[in-house]
């Protein structure tokens, strides 16, 4: 199984795992051993569709004689048909409603005499859900300390560079009770679950669609003083917060859409202990953020940032911006550039604008030439690095409590798994420990940590508090 992409696509391949498994499949360890290779895709920009045809066409000459190659994920759901008739390497197109029940045998004997190859099936975001739903599937246990959860699938915003509305589908949300299901089960096997990350599309408007409300509207303030919903209890995310931080000792939220982290929602997470607000941003330019067809701009952005971090100062926040959106200015990048400087996040992700078919975006015109966008992007990392190192060596000296994700590896709350830097632990700690060391050294987005008895050997290093 080979999957690329977002935290989202990677619970979906876990999902499978498990089917096939339960089908009687077993993982393994690479192409050349496998009866069934899986490229699970993604298509959100043009580079990350490249990356997908690249890893389709690596598969299809490592897999040995027999194996057959499966194709599923965003691609496979965007351009099915496309792929279809442009890879003949590939055996099976497999979009969401079809998935990977029925490719392969029960038993794992080679499928030397395969199938024919399937017409493949478009589904639009006009089509019901299909009875084979990922969202709905089990999980087989987390090895890992830490674990996905997706809530919800599919999107309700009109965001104006964005296609996943189109072959996603409208937000639907699953229950509660299922969630916290799958939190237990994923709990169920090795040391234990540590942390569970909770992902969605639109993660703050979880439940929402169950109630018959959706994001946008006068939610969709930062200054307003409602807390939770219209009828006077809690939002339904804000509940189940709660409910999963019961269980497990982080919980960490990814992809929060600004207006929706209201008050409310700011308590439950600083409860939770892991203060780690990831904020889709995308600009901070009022008239480009129109043109987004997004909520904001980057005063009420800082307004918001300091209220949380007057709560709990040691918030850490991540965002990530979109540089040569079209019609973007000069003044709107210098814009930009002043907002990082002051707002000090602690990590930035810079992404050129893709023109994607059928967005918004894709028919304004004003489109910002390639080489100025490349200019604004490397402007953007050049000013960012250092704040996001700066950040981290004033945490030397620092105690700090680091969950163990594996051999000489591990994180603090200030870390998502496999997306922001590490903390480089002595190599005999405990998988899955969490353990309380101090801060001996950084280097670029990393730390070093070692036992809190060497505490004194840094504390004239810079940041001991």
């Amino acid at each position: 199984m080979e999957t690329l992409g977002c935290p989202k696509n990677q619970v979906d391949s876990d999902k499978l795992v498990g089917t096939l498994t339960a089908d009687g499949l077993v993982r393994a360890d690479s192409p050349e051993d496998a009866d069934l290779v899986v490229v699970n895709t993604c298509a959100f920009i043009e580079a990350a569709r490249q990356e997908s045809i690249d890893t389709i066409l690596e598969m299809a000459d490592a897999r040995r004689e027999g194996a057959r190659l499966v194709v599923t994920g965003c691609m496979a759901e965007r351009y099915g048909a496309e792929l279809a008739e442009s890879l003949p390497e590939i055996d099976l197109v497999a979009p969401f409603g079809a998935a990977l029940v029925g490719a392969m045998p029960a038993t794992r004997a080679p499928a030397v005499d395969a199938p024919p190859v399937p017409t493949p099936v478009r589904l639009t975001a006009k089509v019901a859900p299909p009875a084979f739903d990922l969202l709905h599937l089990p999980r087989p246990a987390s090895t890992a300390p830490w674990a996905y959860v997706k809530v919800a699938e599919g999107c309700d915003r009109n965001c104006g560079f964005c296609a996943i509305p189109s072959f996603r589908g409208k937000q639907r949300s699953r229950t509660a009770q299922s969630i916290l299901d799958e939190v237990d089960q994923l709990a169920a096997g090795g040391d234990g679950l540590r942390e569970v990350v909770l992902v969605a599309q639109d993660l703050a408007s979880y439940g929402l669609d169950r109630s018959g409300r959706t994001a946008g509207g006068a939610d969709d303030d930062l200054d307003s003083p409602r807390r939770g919903t219209a009828t006077g209890g809690s939002k339904p995310i804000v509940d189940l917060v709660r409910a999963v931080s019961g269980r497990v000792e982080r919980t960490r939220l990814l992809y929060l859409y600004p207006s929706t982290l209201d008050d409310a929602l700011v308590d439950a997470m600083l409860a939770t202990g892991v203060p780690y607000f990831d904020l889709s941003l995308q600009h901070v330019s009022r008239p480009l953020l129109k043109r987004m067809r997004r909520w904001g701009e980057g005063d009420r952005f800082l307004d918001r940032i300091a209220r949380i971090r007057t709560a709990e100062p040691r918030a850490a926040f991540r965002s990530s911006f979109i540089i040569g959106y079209p019609g973007e200015t000069e003044e709107d990048h210098d814009l930009l550039l002043q907002w990082l400087e002051a707002a000090q996040l602690d990590w930035v992700g810079f992404f050129p604008y893709s023109r994607e078919d059928g967005t918004y975006a894709a028919g304004i015109g004003d489109q910002v030439p390639d080489g100025l966008v490349a200019e604004r992007l490397r402007e953007c990392v050049e000013l960012q690095d250092p704040i996001t190192a700066r950040r981290r060596d004033d945490l030397i000296g620092d105690r700090v409590e680091v969950l163990v994700d594996a051999p000489g590896e591990g994180r603090t709350f200030r870390e998502a798994p496999e997306i922001d830097g590490i903390v480089a632990v002595p190599g005999n700690l405990a998988v899955g420990s969490v353990v309380e060391l101090v801060v001996t050294g950084a280097d670029g987005p990393d730390l070093v940590a070692g036992p809190v008895d060497d505490r004194l050997a840094v504390a004239g290093t810079g940041g001991s508090r």
